[in-house]
């Protein structure tokens, strides 16, 4: 939970969230300068969350393409900005933005969908993530039994495609990277 200070104040910079922040397990999230505080994900999540992760982290540790990180993990887009996406991927040659946390947009981004975070995740981080220029956004909604991938494109998302059961999903900004539907959603 957060302390008394952060009750207490409105409008907050990631500096200052930093400075009056307590030690929480609790995912906790910037938008705009407002605090934003969710409940811990549920196991399913967090299984489908490893199982992409771990598919992600094999393809790109061999050539060594970049590194695979995961939530919770504070992502910088700007001062009032920050977030806590389930996966980022960054490529080696943008290494540069990982310090204690991750500072600019990564390359990818992947939000497993939980109970309630439909709208924020297909609409609010979808926004947001395109704004800040994230190359590229998986939304993977087990619930809905897809996983939709959106690349930048010119400033702007275009979905790549609607993966469903029987499907695999492929990357635009990791060549030859496919995940099958059914493999982490089961």
């Amino acid at each position: 939970m957060a302390t008394k200070a952060l009750q207490g104040k409105r409008v907050w910079t990631y500096n200052e969230l930093l400075a009056e922040k307590t030690e929480t397990n609790q995912p906790t999230e910037l938008w705009e300068g407002d605090l934003v505080m969710t409940p811990s994900p549920v196991a399913q999540h967090q299984r489908i969350s490893f199982r992409v992760a771990r598919l992600l982290a094999q393809f790109v540790s061999i050539p060594q393409l970049g590194e695979v990180l995961l939530a919770p993990l504070d992502v910088v887009l700007t001062p009032r900005r920050v977030v806590q996406p389930d996966i980022v991927y960054v490529s080696h040659a943008r290494q540069e933005i990982i310090q204690d946390q991750i500072r600019g947009a990564p390359d990818l981004i992947v939000e497993v969908v939980s109970p309630g975070t439909w709208r924020r995740d297909h609409v609010e981080k979808k926004a947001l993530y395109e704004q800040c220029g994230v190359g590229e956004y998986w939304i993977v909604d087990w619930e809905g039994g897809t996983i939709e991938v959106f690349a930048l494109e010119q400033g702007s998302y275009r979905l790549i495609g609607r993966f469903g059961h029987g499907e695999r999903a492929r990357s635009s900004v990791l060549v030859g990277f496919e995940i099958q539907v059914d493999e982490v959603l089961a």
